[in-house]
């Protein structure tokens, strides 16, 4: 279960990427640029969901 701390930055690299995307897409008068920041928003928004929950579980098992 160790990969799970490293898969929650995989959410990260994504919200960055569709972050850039949609840049892009406003750059260049795409009117689907809405669908790349919501996109962006839930996966960075993913992160630091899956970031806090890994944390209580982890703070969780240490509990005697």
């Amino acid at each position: 279960m160790r990969y799970l701390k490293y898969t929650t930055y995989v959410y990260l690299f994504f919200g960055v990427f569709f972050l850039y995307d949609g840049f892009l897409k406003v750059s260049h008068e795409d009117t689907t640029y809405w669908l790349s920041f919501a996109i962006a928003v839930v996966a960075i928004s993913m992160f630091f969901f899956r970031k806090r929950f890994a944390k209580k579980m982890e703070d969780r098992n240490k509990k005697p």
